[in-house]
């Protein structure tokens, strides 16, 4: 009804109502040779609006057509009219004898037509707009899934490994099953409901594996062990500026060396060997730090050049000279230097000295006494709670 009675003055740019078809074409079900007979038939019609007072149906011979449709064959041609005409795209006007043609007037203007008519396009060409609009959105949440999703299982892979070589207690071969397990659940070629529910199982994996390593920092804690840097970064506040700064520092370097060496032992004998500081995901960093993401380009950080790029700009802010800088850089690492300045960072308001902070920080990284990991998790408790009272 809504064909053969258009509503008055209704038009529409021809190529737009095209390029939503092409838009939504899986929805129509209809394939791309389709769309190119559609292409075709659309450049048999003089106008460039679909206007009920201009004539609506076109007449090209199959040969004209399978000119323009890029040469297909007939066999193609009529099979794919066939598939517009069943998606309700188009219309057949069929004259008595079967062929495609016009009368005219003495003026030259068309009278009567039979041939294909492009009315449904223009009575469709709302349901067309919104439809393709839909497939559009559609699109960017599965790819707004998937992206979430890599990241998600990145976050979880570098975890477990860096959990295992750390030797952190925990049934680390359930939780890498557990990873193959869901990874394994997901199709070569998933949907977008596919993906979520992958995602929701990967981060509810997530969610147990940081639960694991907290429950670890917390049971350091009570030993009173590797939790020392934690309590150290949130009790910062507390030191001078005396303490922390190179002043003393021949007196806390003797001080340290007397701490670990037997008394019958030689300072060269006694000094520890400093263990290699392993790099956490740049996810669980960031959600920890979120203020270092400032400082990145376009105001966020996606990758660890980022990350160290924009620590040298907290650097100078800070006050950080750049000899402590480099110093931290050779004790723990690029990346690592890079993670302490963004952990002193989240933590500035309490830390009297930056400079004299990251030193000490460097000094205990060449003793082998310093370790990323209860810095970090203390920050990312700290987030969590205030996430939890703001919310």
């Amino acid at each position: 009804m809504a064909i053969e009675n258009p509503q008055p003055g209704t038009r529409i740019e021809k190529w737009k109502v095209f390029r939503d078809v092409c838009q939504a074409r899986e929805r129509l079900g209809i394939q791309d040779r389709a769309l190119a007979v559609l292409d075709a038939l659309l450049t048999f019609h003089p106008h460039a609006e679909l206007d009920p007072s201009h004539g609506l149906v076109v007449f090209p011979s199959n040969a004209q057509l399978s000119v323009r449709a890029h040469g297909i064959t007939e066999t193609t041609l009529r099979r794919q009219l066939a598939a517009l005409v069943d998606a309700g795209l188009i219309l057949r006007r069929d004259s008595p004898n079967g062929k495609r043609y016009a009368h005219r007037n003495r003026d030259g203007e068309v009278e009567q037509a039979y041939g294909f008519d492009l009315t449904p396009l223009l009575a469709r060409a709302m349901e067309l707009a919104l439809m393709a609009q839909d497939v559009a959105a559609e699109r960017v949440r599965f790819r707004r899934a998937k992206e979430a999703l890599t990241i998600c299982r990145r976050d979880v892979r570098k975890l477990i490994s860096a959990a295992v070589e750390e030797g952190v207690t925990g049934n680390w071969e359930r939780v890498e099953a557990a990873y193959i397990g869901i990874l394994s659940r997901l199709p070569r070629h998933p949907d977008r409901m596919q993906v979520e529910i992958t995602l929701d199982e990967m981060e509810l994996l997530r969610e147990e594996v940081l639960n694991i390593l907290e429950l670890q920092l917390k049971t350091e804690n009570m030993h009173g062990n590797a939790g020392q840097n934690a309590c150290h970064i949130q009790n910062s506040n507390t030191e001078s500026i005396n303490e922390l700064e190179p002043g003393s520092e021949k007196e806390r370097a003797e001080s340290a060396v007397a701490d670990i060496r037997p008394t019958s032992m030689s300072p060269k004998r006694a000094k520890a060997k400093p263990e290699p500081i392993k790099a956490f995901p740049l996810g669980m960093v960031l959600r920890a730090c979120p203020q270092i993401a400032d400082y990145g380009p376009g105001g966020r950080i996606e990758h660890w050049r980022e990350l160290m790029k924009a620590a040298v700009v907290v650097r100078s802010m800070l006050g950080v000279s750049p000899s402590a800088y480099e110093e931290a850089c050779n004790a723990m690492g690029p990346e690592n230097a890079a993670v302490a300045i963004a952990c002193i960072l989240e933590r500035s308001n309490f830390i009297t000295s930056a400079g004299g902070y990251l030193r000490d920080l460097t000094r205990r990284s060449e003793r082998g006494e310093f370790s990323l990991g209860p810095m970090l998790m203390a920050l990312m408790k700290v987030s969590g709670d205030s996430n939890r009272k703001t919310a």
